[in-house]
């Protein structure tokens, strides 16, 4: 008895009307026939399903957001919104910063500059050179302290107005030179549509020596010096 075998393709199965009879090859294999069929994977899966979710942590952007779900969609915006106040606390701290340093350091109204050019009135005054020492070798510093180690000594400062509403500035630190060591006292005033601050007095004290007056507005106005405004300052000639 002949043996009928059905060849078909591997991939797909032929309807029964295009099966083919093989004679004559009873001891040969069968070739099993496998069907398949249509499933959601061999169909193509949705693009949400087929993807791994967008979350707050993981979403890099690249998916469209027309593609996302309304949960992906919040997951984007919180995203999003947390990314937009963090720069947004950064530039307000780099403002802060900014106006901090030109505050202390660059404005004309800083204690910075007006130590600054205190202490070069200071080294460059011959008879502050015969009390305390070589001019170049003059430093000048805050409070003194005992850790020899120290770098930030703090400067004795305030500013305030009167009743007249003039500004007063006052500042008190040390210098020290080869010899000898003293102490500075400043005070300056800007009066009522002023720009430039004004010396009131800058002395130096030095123990042993009579009273140093660099600045003295409250000496005889005949002995007082013409002075020239200046980088935001009046200067005496």
């Amino acid at each position: 008895m002949d043996t009928k075998i059905l060849l078909v393709a591997r991939t797909r199965c032929f309807p029964p009307q295009a099966w083919l009879a093989v004679p004559n090859l009873a001891r040969s294999p069968i070739i099993k026939c496998t069907r398949r069929y249509a499933t959601q994977d061999t169909l193509g899966s949705s693009p949400i399903s087929s993807r791994k979710q967008v979350t707050v942590t993981n979403d890099d952007g690249r998916i469209g957001w027309k593609d996302l779900s309304f949960k992906e969609k919040a997951a984007r915006t919180t995203q999003q919104t947390f990314n937009l106040s963090i720069i947004l606390t950064g530039l307000v701290m780099t403002g802060g910063c900014a106006y901090f340093l030109y505050k202390e350091v660059f404005s004309t109204d800083s204690k910075t500059v007006h130590f600054n050019r205190a202490v070069d009135r200071i080294r460059s005054d011959h008879r502050v050179k015969e009390a305390l020492g070589s001019g170049h070798k003059i430093r000048a510093f805050g409070e003194p302290t005992w850790n020899r180690w120290a770098r930030a000594r703090p400067i004795a400062s305030n500013t305030y107005k009167d009743s007249t509403n003039t500004e007063h500035f006052r500042m008190h630190f040390n210098v020290e030179g080869s010899s000898r060591r003293g102490v500075v006292n400043l005070h300056m005033v800007k009066r009522p549509g002023q720009a430039d601050w004004e010396y009131k007095y800058l002395i130096l004290d030095v123990k042993g020596q009579p009273r140093i007056y660099l600045e003295n507005t409250d000496a005889a106005p005949e002995k007082r010096r013409p002075s020239f405004s200046f980088l935001g300052m009046q200067w005496r000639k």
